[in-house]
Formats: structure tokens, sequence, C-alpha cells
């Protein structure tokens, strides 16, 4: 066994310890699969979101640690669920009318209002592909019209008819009294209309694998279950797939996890072996509430690219997937920074440390070297106080900081230069509030300025926060009361960076007259 495995073997990162799980239940069975599969599922109703990616980006890091501790192959299939039913007409589409006259058809079967693609689900299909492939995810795509229409759902299906009730009977303990009278696990495609018809099966023919029932109209209709006839309700539809498919992982948010009794039962009822499953809790917007596609709040994937890097989002996915945790612009700064705080620690990290450090797995252990010279928060600092309204002004200042730092060389940095300039203007200016300095303050500021002017050791970090820190802790108690009188008057802000860092960036005698405005009350 290889030093990598064994380490991996032992790993407490979240990613292994998934891993490890789908391994002993590939081995517990015996299984002479081929491969092992990883699954996600996407309900095309809507565009992709930044919950699409996290659990395609999660699958992904479990299926890279499996295969370091497993020989088996792997695949990994996403899965677009677009036979099912338009329920209603999505807000933030073109063509409103036309689709509310395709309500309750298959997704692939409305219309596309974009007039780009063959149908409504074939747009978001194409849509969600180019998203997964813009990540570089390795993944094969599979559409369940296709699956139920080309007949390779047709075993299970045949079998959910010839178990219907023990299907039903796993089904109908969920369901309230009234759901229970009209409920069937199938829902007939109309002949005529091609809506998805949600009624009660009249006969449930095991012999010929049909279905009768009545139409909304009260006409009696018989179809075979194979072929694209019918298609399974959503809950029966999660376990046959993993039935039909052979799924050894799925993972889904923590709105499912009291169905995962019943997608496993019924898996299993249909003659295939329930997969590991992992749940995740689900993010919240600013305000604690739980972010939903439909109503818009928390913040978008692309949102959280205009203003950061693809590594800072999978960074903030990577941590603590069980916890809830708030998905708002505010927390993107300090991802940014962890991200490369964690790439600049791995460069001194043993094999076991490597592993649990997140930035492994967000590079699948091919981990780049940080050339952020200037943190994320302090580039945000450097935008406020020069009022950069664009990345080479900031370049400015950073040259003379890290003369050994360009664009070209620092591709990293010049990027979060630019990120840091627009998440200034979006977020920062707008809520900046400066005030006047307290007296004691005041003569605190004052002898900084003074210190400042008589000092000669260039643009020491370390040696300007001693300067910093002698003045305040001859004033203060506690010191926080020190630094956060200096973010306030001269920041406008109630955080900011280590100060000595601030003023070796920002220049000694840009830093001189910023206090001088402070002290002037000319800021802001």
């Amino acid at each position: 066994m290889s030093e990598l495995r064994e380490a991996a073997m032992e790993s407490k990162a979240w990613p292994f310890q998934e891993a490890r799980a789908v391994l002993k239940r590939i081995q517990a069975a015996g299984s002479k699969k081929d491969h092992v599969l990883f699954e996600t599922g996407y309900g095309p109703s809507g565009l992709p979101h930044i919950g699409t990616f996290g659990e395609v980006l999660r699958t992904t890091m479990i299926r890279r640690a499996f295969e370091v501790i497993s020989d088996i192959p792997t695949r990994m299939i996403c899965f677009s669920d677009d036979m099912d039913g338009m329920r209603k007409v999505p807000g933030n589409v073109p063509d409103q009318d036309m689709l509310q006259e395709h309500l309750q058809k298959p997704l692939t079967s409305v219309p596309d209002p974009f007039g780009t693609h063959e149908s409504f689900g074939h747009h978001n299909n194409a849509m969600l592909r180019r998203f997964l492939d813009t990540f570089g995810f390795d993944y094969e795509f599979i559409s369940a019209t296709e699956f139920y229409a080309s007949g390779q759902f047709d075993e299970v299906l045949k079998r959910a008819v010839e178990r219907y009730d023990d299907v039903m009977k796993v089904m109908l303990k969920s369901l309230r009294e009234e759901r229970r009278q009209s409920y069937s696990i199938f829902l007939p495609i109309h002949p005529e209309t091609g809506r998805v018809l949600y009624v009660p099966m009249k006969e449930v023919n095991a012999k010929d694998h049909s279905i009768t029932f009545d139409d909304e109209e009260g006409r009696e209709w018989t179809l075979p279950v194979t072929g694209g006839n019918v298609k399974l309700q959503w809950k029966p539809d999660f376990g046959a797939r993993w039935a039909a498919l052979g799924v050894d992982f799925e993972m889904y948010g923590k709105d499912h996890s009291t169905n995962t009794p019943i997608y496993d039962r019924i898996c299993e009822i249909l003659g295939g072996k329930k997969p590991e499953h992992f749940t995740y809790e689900l993010f919240l917007d600013d305000k604690g509430q739980k972010i939903s596609k439909s109503s818009g709040n928390g913040i978008s994937i692309d949102e959280w690219l205009t203003y950061a890097s693809t590594e800072s989002l999978s960074y903030f996915m990577f941590q603590k997937p069980k916890t809830a945790k708030r998905l708002f612009f505010d927390v993107i700064p300090r991802a940014m920074d962890e991200y490369h705080q964690q790439l600049r620690a791995y460069e001194g990290q043993d094999a076991t440390q490597r592993l649990a450090n997140p930035v492994y797995h967000i590079h699948n252990g091919d981990v780049p070297v940080s050339k952020m010279v200037v943190p994320f928060s302090m580039l945000l600092n450097l935008a406020s106080v020069s009022g950069a309204r664009d990345k080479e002004t900031l370049w400015g200042f950073i040259g003379k900081y890290a003369p050994d730092a360009a664009p070209d060389s620092h591709p990293d940095l010049d990027a979060a230069a630019g990120y840091a300039v627009k998440y200034y203007e979006d977020f920062v200016a707008p809520n900046k509030t400066y005030r006047a300095p307290t007296e004691p303050e005041r003569e605190a500021l004052e002898e900084l300025r003074d210190k400042l002017a008589a000092w000669d050791g260039g643009q020491d970090a370390e040696g300007l926060q001693g300067i910093v820190y002698d003045v305040g802790r001859e004033r203060f108690d506690p010191m926080r009361d020190w630094f956060k009188a200096l973010y306030q008057v001269l920041l406008g802000a109630d955080q900011g960076p280590r100060f000595g860092g601030f003023i070796a960036l920002y220049g000694v005698d840009e830093t001189i007259a910023l206090i001088e405005k402070g002290l002037a009350g000319e800021l802001g």
C-alpha cells in the first residue's frame, strides 16, 4: 500500500470518510461490478444554481478520494429529471403566456421560450451541461426522457408493476389520508394532450405490465408502463433510478433526509441495493432563511464569481458540509483569504495534513502555489482609502510594496485586485461611515502620525505594526478599542486589516496624510 493510500485510509477529512464508506459497501456486497457509480440529480425546471455546483463539486471530491483508496474504476452520472411535468411557469423566462398553455407537460415537451432548443427541458439541460463543463467536471449526462423512452428503465418499471402493492405500501405510510385515496406511483402521459396525469389507477396488470386509468374527462385508457408512456412519481423514481442504474453513492440536501428510508426501501423492492448517501445542510441567506431558487434569496454562482475566484467558492463548499452556513456576499472576502492561507500552509505539511487540507480536494492533489502576496481583505481596504476605480490603481501600490510582483507573474493577485475593486464599489463604499476621534483617540492618532514621520525602516510590516501597538498599549485597555478606533476613524468600517501591514502596503507618507484627514474631519 502506498504512503498516500495508507494516509487516506486514516484521514478524517470528510471526502475520505465517505469514500471509505462506499468502499466498505462494495466489499461487503462482494460486488461483481466493474465500476463504482456516483450520481447527482438535477430538476431542470429552472436554470442551474449555486446548490447544483456544490452538489456536483462535493460528489466529485468523494469520487476522487475513492480513487485514492481503491483501484476500482469510477463513473459519475448527472441525471436530469426532465420528464417531470411543468407545474408552474418560472418567473425569469420570456413568453410566459405561451408557457402557460403547456403546464403539466413534460419539460422536454414544452416549447423553448428562448427559441434556441428543441424544448424548454433541452434548453435547461444545455445550460446545465455548459455550467458543468465550465468548471471542468467529469460526468456523463442522462436525460430522464431518453432513459424512459429508450427502454433502459423498462425492466425496473415492469418490476414496479409486479411489486406494485409492496411499493404502494411504502408510499402510503408517508401520505396524508386524503392523498392516499388518489395516489399512484405511476404517472401516465396522456396519449392525446401529452400532459403528465396525477390520477388513481383502476387496474395495474402484472401480466402485460400495463395500467388502466380514467383521465380528467372520465375517459378510460390502458397504457404499457414501458417505452416512455408512464413515469414514476418523484419519490419512487429516486429509488427506482438507483435500482436501474446500480448507483453506489448519491448526496442530497437535508430537505430529502426524511425520505431516505423511502428511497432505500423502494430501491430494494425493485431489485437494487440501496446506495451510500450523504445528507448536507442547506444554505441560509443573510437573514438566516433557507436559500430557495424560486424566491431568489441568497447569492447566485454568477454573483459569487463576479467578486471572487472559483477556488474560493470551492473552498466555501468544502467547509463543514453538514453544518448550515450563511451564503451571502459578506462571506466572500474571508473565503478568498482562507483559501490562500491553506495554499501557503500546504507546502510545509506532511501527507496526513495535506489530505485534510481543503486545497488538496479542490485541486485533486495537484495543488498550485499561492502568489497572493497581499491578502484580499487588504486589497479591499486599499481600494477604500485610495478610491480605486480599477485594478491598475491598486497595482500602483502593490508594485511599491512587492516590486517582484506583476500581473503576468501573479495572475491570482491580478484577478483578486479586479475582484476587490468591484466588491468595494458594490458592498463597501455604500456602507462606509466615518466618525470623529474622541480626545484620547486624537492624542493617539497624533502620536502615531509623528512616529510614522520619524520612521526610516521602509516597508517593514512587522516594525510598523510594533509602532501601532506601542502607541495603543499606552492608552487603551483592551487594545481592540484602539484598533476599532483606527478602522472607524480612518477606514469608515468596524473591522479592518492588520494595521502595520496596511501601512506597508499603502505607504507611510500616504498613511500620515490619511491620519491628517481623519483628524481634520475630512474623510467621508
